[in-house]
């Protein structure tokens, strides 16, 4: 039986004018995801995080296109899809939470007909049923007073219950796969922690799949079973979340995670040197070398392949070839909140 969703080799490119400039936003990514898991895409900004998740969904700028690859749904490659029959796909199968929910919903609509709207097309409810259904997810998102909140418009609620509306919606149309693209992200903390609960309880309530997309690894720690490690467009570490946490295999994961602050440790933060690469003009052999505290000669002429491990893994280091791999540098410390299985 295929996974819920295997990506191949996606490629997603952006181009100038005239193609004067190529940017390889997403280059060669290449994951599975099973039915109830959530998957995360982590890294800094430009590494080609959100752009994988618009490719997903066919979502792009008029100045992006998928160049290769396969994206494939239960076994359908959505590639193949015509526009007509993605619309029917989104919403439906596929649905999306926004970093900024004002993104998603239409400041001129009530919050009940912005909720209904997935339910009606989708689920072909009408009237009282439909009005029951709207009720029942903006209560499991915990909007207070749901009867009287869905005549409001998105502007007369907070910040986080326009997130959880949005969850609401994306909840609608009973998909099979949410895309969560950094939705905590204008979040104040506690408010963050109460989101990311929420979004745990109705994944075990529906069954549904997420692709969690974020900057932060203490999220990460929390919400994912196994975890992506993007850098210039590429996959470079691909693990569970425990193994990525206590065990990883790439310089850059490694910098990640000795970047996060530590209790009762009062040394300076870790930093990366440098910037992250031009995606139109990348360095020759493998793209980090250049911040790499580890880089080889072999780091700056030749681009390593991606090593495969048991139960799935993968990096992209010549370090972390079996007959390369070197034990991690003392003092390495798990990032807090990370899960010891």
């Amino acid at each position: 039986m295929p996974p819920l969703l295997r990506v191949s080799d996606l490629r997603t490119h952006y181009f100038g004018f005239r193609g004067s400039r190529v940017v390889k936003a997403v280059d060669g990514v290449s994951f599975s995801l099973e039915a109830g898991e959530t998957f995360g895409l982590v890294g800094e900004s430009g590494c080609g995080k959100t752009t994988t998740c618009h490719s997903l969904v066919r979502l792009l700028s008029p100045s992006a296109r998928v160049v290769g690859g396969r994206i494939e749904l239960n076994g359908e490659d959505l590639l193949t899809k015509r526009p007509a029959e993605m619309t029917a796909i989104r919403g439906r199968r596929i649905a999306t939470i926004l970093q900024d929910p004002m993104a998603s919903l239409d400041p001129l609509f009530s919050i009940y007909s912005q909720v209904a709207e997935p339910a009606y097309y989708h689920r072909g409810l009408r009237g009282r049923a439909l009005r029951r259904k709207v009720k029942e997810l903006l209560t499991a998102v915990r909007i207070p007073s749901p009867e009287s909140r869905m005549r409001e418009l998105p502007h007369q609620m907070s910040g986080g219950m326009r997130q959880r509306i949005v969850g609401a919606i994306a909840q609608a149309g009973g998909p099979q796969l949410i895309i969560a693209d950094e939705p905590t992200t204008n979040l104040d903390v506690t408010i963050q922690l109460q989101y990311l609960n929420l979004l745990k309880e109705l994944q075990r309530a529906s069954g549904v799949a997420l692709v969690f997309v974020t900057h932060n690894l203490g999220i990460v720690a929390k919400m994912c079973d196994r975890v992506a490690v993007m850098y210039a467009g590429k996959i470079v570490e691909l693990q569970s979340v425990r193994g990525l946490f206590y065990d990883p295999r790439h310089p850059y994961t490694r910098a990640l995670l000795d970047s996060i602050p530590k209790l009762g440790v009062r040394t300076p933060l870790h930093i990366i040197p440098g910037q992250p690469p031009d995606l139109s003009a990348l360095p020759a052999g493998c793209s980090f070398h250049p911040r790499c505290a580890r880089a080889m000669e072999r780091c700056h002429v030749e681009e390593p392949p991606e090593h495969r491990f048991d139960g799935g893994d993968t990096a992209r280091c010549w370090l972390a070839a079996p007959e390369g791999r070197a034990p991690a540098p003392e003092g390495h410390a798990a990032a807090p909140g990370a899960r010891r299985g």
